[in-house]
């Protein structure tokens, strides 16, 4: 992976960290001074994700971006507790370790419901909240996505195949011209092999359905403690071209934060960021700091 690494390191040019996080170590970004951004990705994605929007908010604010264990550059063991609580635990020790306080937080994918549980175990860690397509509630689960929890298919098409991750580059970004090679092998670069998919696939499985399900009450007790951010900032901004977390869940942001400042992209996917990054790095600058980030990335 090393050297697959250094191929794609003029789109990811930052310095790696690690912490220890009881056994397998976790990979995060810590670029920049000032206020501290905490931008937390989804499955089959990691802090790749947010390349440019870490490039240019680090002018003034302290950015970081984690790799959740089994993702992106950190390990990825095959014997794990990959669920949402555990994600959480390990997101709290990393608040913990750098003494971060009053961060604002970006969600993405399955980083909404980490991101927030996160608020619901500690609610004075989380000052704002950057929302892109993401969840931190119920809602429908795609037919496509259902079919790889399937306890014989799930394991052959998102770990055999790599189905679930080769098919993200495709079904995810709606401007084609985007997903360059380069970017395409950059979103794909950490799952490299059988081994290297366990992540992705406990994810997937993880998804909470059913009252039984492993992660059902947490998410549950999420949802329920969404509420009490009502009236801390928020912006939302939203492909709605996604076919996952599609204009419903959008509503239901809506629904429970109604002050929230909200931007629709019509001609985006789920990988906004990808589709819409010069429009929407504006607007989180502004968002964060009325003149000075904007002013540098002019």
């Amino acid at each position: 992976m090393s050297a697959d690494l250094q191929a794609i390191r003029h789109l990811y040019p930052f310095a790696s960290h690690y912490l220890d996080v009881g056994g397998p170590r976790m990979h995060y970004v810590d670029e920049g001074t000032g206020p501290a951004v905490v931008m937390l990705h989804g499955n089959p994605t990691w802090s790749f994700y947010y390349r440019e929007l870490i490039a240019a908010l680090r002018c003034d604010h302290r950015v970081i971006a984690p790799d959740h264990v089994g993702c992106g550059l950190s390990d990825k063991p095959r014997r794990y507790r990959y669920t949402l609580a555990t994600h959480i635990d390990n997101l709290e020790r990393l608040l913990d370790r750098l003494g971060l306080e009053a961060v604002t937080l970006a969600v993405h994918d399955w980083g909404g419901a980490i991101g927030f549980g996160l608020a619901a175990r500690r609610p004075d860690r989380v000052s704002r909240f950057i929302v892109f397509n993401t969840a931190a509630f119920f809602g429908p689960v795609p037919r496509r996505i259902r079919l790889c929890r399937l306890p014989v298919l799930g394991p052959l098409a998102v770990r055999g195949a790599n189905a679930f991750a080769r098919g993200a580059v495709w079904m995810a970004c709606k401007n084609r011209n985007r997903m360059t090679p380069e970017v395409r092998a950059g979103y794909l670069l950490p799952y490299d092999s059988y081994a290297h998919r366990m992540a992705i696939l406990r994810f997937v499985q993880d998804i909470p359905v059913r009252p039984n399900d492993c992660s059902y009450a947490l998410l549950a007790s999420i949802e329920a403690s969404l509420p009490q951010f009502r009236n801390r900032p928020m912006i939302i901004l939203w492909g709605m071209g996604d076919f996952c977390f599609n204009e419903r869940f959008l509503d239901g942001w809506i629904e429970r934060f109604p002050e929230a400042q909200v931007h629709r992209f019509p001609q985006a996917g789920h990988y906004v960021l990808e589709d819409a990054a010069e429009q929407i790095m504006p607007l989180v600058c502004r968002f964060l700091e009325p003149a000075s980030c904007l002013q540098s990335a002019d």
